[in-house]
């Protein structure tokens, strides 16, 4: 599971996008507070990320995605309604 040299990401990575969408549907259903849905999400792709890469390979990561918002490619996420409860 590893990116491949034209930078291209892994191919389940669409899958574990799903199953992360599915799991954050589950608990806005259960009524958790979105900042403790993220701060748990956040914490553990933190210790997952501890657990398979150096240091320097996290601070990449999160030097990423501190450009990501910083660029405004998060707007369109704020801009989106929220997900629709099938309860």
């Amino acid at each position: 599971m590893q990116q491949d040299p034209s930078g291209m990401a892994p191919e389940d990575l669409s899958h574990a996008g799903s199953v992360v969408d599915k799991a954050i549907e589950y608990m806005i259903e259960q009524q958790i507070a979105p900042i403790s849905i993220a701060s748990a999400l956040l914490g553990g792709a933190l210790g997952l990320l501890a657990r398979t890469m150096d240091d320097r390979a996290v601070a990449g990561v999160l030097r990423n995605a501190l450009a990501s918002v910083e660029a405004g490619e998060l707007a369109e996420a704020r801009e989106a309604p929220p997900p629709k409860s099938q309860a």
